[in-house]
C-alpha cells in the first residue's frame, strides 16, 4: 500500500449524509446493516439532528436531518439508479455512492443476506481493466468485486472487496480536466 508523506491519516472519521427520516435511517443502518448507532446530537434551536453509525475499522457513517432540507433530485444529488441498471451520473460536488469494505470470503454470503432481508441488490460486478471495466467471470485481472443497493432515501451503497494488491501499473490514465467536460457550465457570479 502507498503511504501518505504529508499527513498520517487513519481512514475516514465519518462521512456525513442527509436523511429525510432519521427513524427510518436508524431502522436501515442499524436494523438491516447492523451498524451500531454510537452518537446522537440535537442541533441548536431545533435546526436538526446529527447521528453517527459505526461502520467498522474506527470509521462512521453519519446523517444530518434538517426540517427544511430540499428533496433529493435523482441524477443530480445522487445517481438515478444502480450501476448496470441505469444512469450512474451525479452532479459535481455530490456524493455518488458509499462503498463498505467486506471480506472476500463473505462477499456472496453478504449479498444473499441483504436479499433475504428484502433489500434489492444489483448483480455482482467483477471490476477489471477491460474496455467495459466489468467481467462476467472472475479472473486474475479482477481487482475488486462489488454489488450495489440503496438506502431508504435512495443513497447508493456498495459492498466491495479488493481481490489483489495494486502495483504502479494500476496508475496509468491521464486525468481529465474541467475543459474536458461537455455540460454547459454556469458563469460565476459577478
Amino acid at each position: 500500500m502507498a503511504t501518505n508523506p504529508e499527513f498520517e491519516l487513519g481512514g475516514i472519521n465519518h462521512l456525513a449524509l442527509v436523511s429525510s427520516d432519521m427513524q427510518r435511517t436508524i431502522d436501515f443502518y442499524s436494523g438491516v446493516l447492523g451498524m451500531p448507532l454510537i452518537k446522537t446530537i440535537d442541533l441548536p434551536g431545533g435546526s436538526g439532528q446529527h447521528f453517527f453509525f459505526d461502520c467498522g475499522g474506527g470509521d462512521c457513517v453519519a446523517f444530518f436531518w434538517f426540517p427544511d432540507a430540499p428533496d433529493p433530485v435523482p441524477g443530480v444529488s445522487a445517481p438515478a439508479s444502480m450501476p448496470g441498471e441505469g444512469e450512474l451520473l451525479s452532479a459535481v460536488g455530490s456524493m455518488n455512492h458509499v462503498a463498505f469494505h467486506v471480506p472476500v470470503a463473505k462477499f456472496e454470503q453478504y449479498r444473499d443476506r441483504l436479499r433475504d432481508k428484502g433489500v434489492e441488490v444489483s448483480p455482482i460486478l467483477n471490476h477489471d481493466n477491460s474496455p467495459s471495466t466489468v467481467a462476467r467471470e472472475m479472473h486474475d485481472g479482477v481487482f475488486v468485486r462489488s454489488f450495489y443497493f440503496q438506502d431508504p432515501d435512495g443513497i447508493l451503497l456498495e459492498f466491495a472487496c479488493w481481490t489483489r494488491e495494486f502495483t504502479d501499473a494500476d496508475v496509468s490514465h491521464t486525468p481529465k480536466t474541467a475543459a474536458d467536460r461537455t455540460v454547459q457550465r454556469h458563469a460565476a457570479p459577478a
